[in-house]
């Protein structure tokens, strides 16, 4: 079946690296194996990072025009036209102004996939893009939830609430399988290496890193090193949070996906505090490496990271909690060992391509009928 895929906040071919980027390329890879035809319909962002509203409304107007083209190519065309429209990725700051309009213009069903929604949006800044969103989920013929947590909000928008499909998030397991299979041996003593894998942004993102850094100040007692891989505006800030870490912290700055394969296979342990985290995918591709993984539980990261099964899950925002969840596996050469076993075969069995590409095309069977080629 062809499909339209839609990504408004950032589409697949960005050249800007991020997880929302590798979850669509993902997305775009399982449609594939499961023998649909997936097509990029628009680079149109919608993004408005700030809450300008005439910022938005002027999005909105790109929008529709965009919308009204691509209507009236593929209705002059229908032996091209889509027969299903794939959003990626639907929030306040990212709305789409495309998907409901297109596939209301050509009869054919709207799917969207990590959808989240929150009534404290309204009246606010982006109140036009929230309630472009609110209309976008009642329209939407099924919604794919990665995310636990987004669960409760997009339900009260669904005319049914069996439109909900939860995906377990996931990752191509085999671009790490040859690499690191069973986790590296190390011995009791022996500096442990611990990497990390992150933008470097205002926000969360450098709240989390100065949590790790002030988690790891406590810990200098023990034999340890950290790598972090990553970039951004506030590499700055970034690097005065570690610091007072000294020379056991090296930047690698960003890499590409099979540069960071190869990094993650010469570590011992991941370490991520995850504030407001959706679910991370820098701690699944962990996982997928044989590492066992240190993390805040924050949104989804519990249902992507076992608590003590794949890894230890602290509270959210909690520095010292943190701090002993890494020292218990930072003195357990052995337990980090069995962990990162655990990690790798959970991936492979549940958070692979080919077990999303399954359940994706379960989900969307029951839309297609009809309008197949």
């Amino acid at each position: 079946m062809r499909i339209a895929v839609y990504a408004p906040l950032k589409p697949p071919d960005h050249p800007t690296p991020s997880g929302d980027r590798q979850i669509a390329r993902l997305f775009i890879a399982a449609l594939r194996l499961a023998g649909h035809e997936p097509a990029l319909a628009s680079h149109l962002r919608s993004f408005d990072p700030i809450g300008r509203p005439f910022r938005q409304k002027r999005l909105a107007a790109h929008g529709r025009e965009a919308a009204g083209r691509l209507i009236a190519r593929w209705r002059a065309r229908r032996d091209s036209a889509p027969q299903l429209w794939f959003t990626y990725h639907l929030y306040y700051k990212a709305p789409d102004w495309l998907g409901p309009a297109v596939s209301a213009g050509l009869g054919i069903p709207y799917v969207v996939a990590e959808a989240s929604f929150a009534a404290k949006r309204a009246g606010g800044p982006w109140d036009i893009g929230h309630r472009a969103v609110a209309a976008a989920l009642r329209r939407a013929d099924r919604v794919i939830g990665l995310n636990s947590a987004d669960r409760d909000g997009v339900l009260p928008l669904l005319a049914d609430p069996g439109r909900f499909m939860p995906l377990a998030p996931f990752v191509d397991a085999a671009r790490y399988a040859a690499i690191r299979p069973h986790g590296r041996a190390a011995a009791a003593g022996e500096t442990a290496r611990l990497v990390t894998v992150a933008m470097m942004r205002p926000g969360d993102k450098l709240t989390s890193y100065r949590l790790l850094g002030a988690a790891l100040g406590t810990l200098l007692d023990l034999p340890w090193s950290l790598e972090v891989i990553g970039d951004g505006p506030a590499h700055a800030a970034v690097a005065a949070a570690l610091a007072p870490l000294g020379d056991r912290v090296r930047f690698a700055r960003a890499l590409g996906e099979d540069e960071v394969a190869g990094h993650l296979a010469a570590a011992d342990l991941f370490a991520w505090p995850a504030i407001n985290e959706a679910f991370g995918m820098a701690l699944l591709e962990a996982q997928a490496s044989g590492l066992p993984v240190v993390a805040g539980a924050s949104g989804g990261v519990g249902d992507i990271v076992a608590d003590g099964v794949t890894g230890l899950l602290t509270p959210p925002g909690d520095a010292a909690a943190f701090a002993a969840a890494l020292r218990t596996l930072l003195i357990d050469p052995m337990g980090r060992r069995a962990l990162g076993a655990a990690a790798r075969a959970k991936v492979c069995r549940e958070h692979d391509v080919p077990a999303a590409a399954r359940r994706i095309d379960a989900i969307l069977a029951p839309l297609t009928r009809g309008h197949a080629a």
